[in-house]
């Protein structure tokens, strides 16, 4: 696919957002630690996809736009726990001297992702960003998240935007932040009973809820199905103008704490799913903690987005 820009044409490709700081936020034995993004890069570079991404530099976020989302008191609270060498909100959620740095530059990144493609300089992009973000509530962090960054871009776009959400975990706080929002639509799959404890079927919001909790035992093709049904039936009814996913890859198989039987290659089929709808795209990493998986999960879900039209 090409782009014209006068009289040049030009490939259109996959912006590709990440940082070195985002591997600065870490905590001992922990099971959201740097090593998931290293696995990620080192395989998009053992099979080529590093030549055929487009790197896009993150910025910082402002404190006004984390402030779409958040309390300013939970911002100063994370900032100050952070420069005084960090800490836990709960027994999963952690800080460390870097965090505060890392969460503002991870919204950052998928703030600048949205920026490029909004403005038309290409049409997707995957946003290769951590702490993740979709558990975060406005006033608390929570299951290894401590800012909303999914949340937060779809509040600076300020266009019609659907989340799509396929992390193994409900996205409670995304739900929590957008389900007053009549120009935010948020889809979720998720693996049900299981944490946070939200995401049943029966969760609408105003209308532009759409949860789809899945059995532990899910089939792969029910699952998929469903899904597509879901995000068709979504764009009809609510004509989204441009597209965020929250892309956890704790739904493959082989996940040590999620699992929903997902093989790599379903990643790409929600993906071309997703593309399909033909608006502006921007992807923003959440779960996936196999280190074998993540890679290649990752990589099907990256040719997705370089094959969008």
């Amino acid at each position: 696919m090409t782009r014209e820009r006068g009289d040049v044409i030009l490939p259109l490709v996959t912006f590709l957002v990440t940082d070195p700081l985002y591997l600065a936020h870490q905590a001992p034995d922990h099971v959201e630690r740097p090593e998931r993004l290293k696995a990620i890069l080192a395989h998009f570079e053992a099979v080529g996809l590093g030549r055929r991404l487009t790197p896009l530099p993150p910025r910082d976020a402002t404190t006004e736009e984390i402030a779409l989302m958040h309390g300013r008191e939970y911002i100063e609270v994370v900032r100050e726990v952070s420069l005084r060498g960090g800490g836990w909100f709960d027994s999963d959620t952690y800080l460390n001297q870097h965090s505060y740095a890392a969460a503002v530059r991870a919204v950052g990144g998928v703030l600048a992702a949205v920026e490029a493609v909004r403005d038309g300089r290409d049409r997707t992009a995957f946003c290769a960003v951590r702490p993740p973000g979709h558990h975060a509530l406005p006033e608390r962090g929570m299951g290894f998240c401590l800012f909303n960054n999914v949340a937060i871009a779809a509040r600076f776009l300020k266009r019609r935007v659907l989340i799509v959400d396929w992390d193994v975990h409900h996205g409670n706080g995304t739900q929590d932040m957008v389900e007053h929002d009549p120009n935010i639509w948020y889809l979720s799959t998720h693996r049900f009973p299981f944490y946070p404890g939200t995401g049943a079927a029966e969760e609408r919001g105003t209308g532009n809820i759409i949860n789809l909790p899945m059995d532990g035992q899910t089939p792969r093709a029910a699952f998929l199905e469903r899904f597509t049904r879901a995000v068709d039936k979504a764009v009809k009814d609510f004509k989204p103008e441009f597209l965020l996913i929250s892309c956890g890859f704790d739904a493959y198989e082989g996940d040590p704490i999620g699992g929903l039987n997902l093989k790599p290659e379903d990643y790409r089929r929600m993906t071309d799913v997703v593309c399909g709808v033909g608006v502006p795209l921007v992807s923003a990493l959440e779960g996936g903690y196999s280190l074998e998986g993540l890679g290649p999960c990752a990589e099907q879900h990256v040719l997705g987005l370089l094959a969008a039209r």
